[in-house]
């Protein structure tokens, strides 16, 4: 268990997401709406 924490970490990679990714994303947060009602919130999504 020790030599576990004695190791040096390699370093990560910058990870960097695709732009398909980031288009989906703002796409979503767009048409998403969020309605509370009472104790509840309802989560539409508008397509």
């Amino acid at each position: 268990m020790a030599k576990l924490y004695t190791q040096k970490k390699l370093a990560t990679k910058k990870m960097l997401p695709k732009k398909e990714t980031i288009s989906f994303l703002l796409n979503y947060s767009r048409a998403l709406s969020i309605i509370k009602i009472g104790k509840n919130n309802f989560e539409i999504i508008a397509n």
